[in-house]
């Protein structure tokens, strides 16, 4: 019988990681004739090429291919399922894996991640904020253990719990002229440049759900990866952006920004935390869950304020 075993699709990692069979046969400690040896090896058993040589670097046949992709999703299951069992051995309880679907919320993750810490001295965290919009892929593969997302893809086999709400809101300098609006509407950000996280446009909320439905288009779209950057352009009146309204509330004592609301009734959205099936009940995974839902986001009276100023426009109307 042909058996496929770990060390073939270790080697099929490394060499397309590496680019060339000299590099991935120095990285795994091997010769280059080693390596090829044994690809011919795999090739043989199964009657068919896994490469294809083109100068001094190969080119994956559709059965290599194949192979490739299920060494990419099979091997970090396993050498994460070996650091687990070595963590055990050692009389460790593990480490917990975050993965970040959501830009702005690794600020109020580090206020949970302290009493998780105090409270799971034996478990090591780990933050990758590497997952734009691949979190769920990552979660199937094993790469993190939570998803930290505000869009939550439903998929079987992971459970999504939901942790707080929030709106999103405009962010706009305080001497901006929408600065003491109740709210605004889609058209008139056509005049605006707008500011917004590296994320694709159908998965910003203020396009999704506020101008793409009204067919509007700001003026001009900035892409800019930090807050803090992002927030000081805004106050310097080089655009606008949408943000939660608890993260805004938070910088408003660092930076002269003020919250409008998206719409007459807003925008509201959900954190949630992404899990795999059957695993939520992991004592310290649970345990962080159970930290997350009772950590409040700062409190927003300019959000009150707005609604109230909506009432009184309302009643003009």
């Amino acid at each position: 019988m042909n058996r496929l075993e770990r060390i073939h699709l270790s080697l099929l990692r490394e060499v397309a990681r590496c680019g060339s069979l000299t590099a991935a046969a120095k990285s795994l400690g091997l010769t280059q004739s080693a390596l090829s040896h044994t690809v011919r090896r795999i090739e043989q058993q199964f009657g068919t090429e896994v490469w294809q040589r083109e100068g001094r670097g190969v080119r994956l046949t559709p059965a290599g291919s194949y192979l490739l992709a299920l060494a990419q999703r099979v091997l970090p299951q396993l050498e994460h399922a070996e650091l687990i069992v070595d963590q055990f051995a050692r009389g460790e309880r593990g480490t917990l894996r975050i993965g970040m679907e959501c830009h702005p919320c690794y600020r109020w993750l580090l206020q949970v991640v302290e009493p998780f810490l105090r409270t799971w001295p034996d478990v090591d965290l780990d933050v990758r904020q590497k997952f734009q919009f691949g979190g769920v892929g990552a979660l199937f593969g094993h790469e993190i253990d939570i998803l930290v997302t505000p869009d939550p893809l439903r998929r079987k086999g992971l459970h999504f719990e939901p942790v707080f709400d929030y709106e999103q809101v405009l962010v706009v300098s305080a001497q901006h002229p929408f600065a003491g609006r109740a709210y605004v509407v889609p058209a008139e950000l056509e005049a605006e440049t707008l500011i917004t996280y590296p994320v694709e446009v159908e998965r910003l909320d203020v396009y999704s759900q506020f101008l793409l439905p009204a067919g509007a288009v700001p003026k001009r779209h900035k892409v800019i990866e930090t807050t803090d950057i992002m927030l000081q352009m805004v106050a310097c009146g080089r655009g606008v952006a949408a943000l939660p309204a608890w993260l805004v509330e938070e910088y408003r004592e660092k930076v002269s920004v003020v919250p409008v609301r998206l719409g007459r009734h807003g925008i509201s959205k959900q954190i949630f935390l992404g899990l795999r099936a059957g695993e939520a009940k992991v004592d310290y995974v649970e345990g962080f869950v159970q930290l997350a839902k009772a950590k409040e986001v700062a409190k927003v009276p300019a959000r009150k304020r707005a609604k109230k100023r909506a009432r009184d426009v309302t009643r003009q109307d």
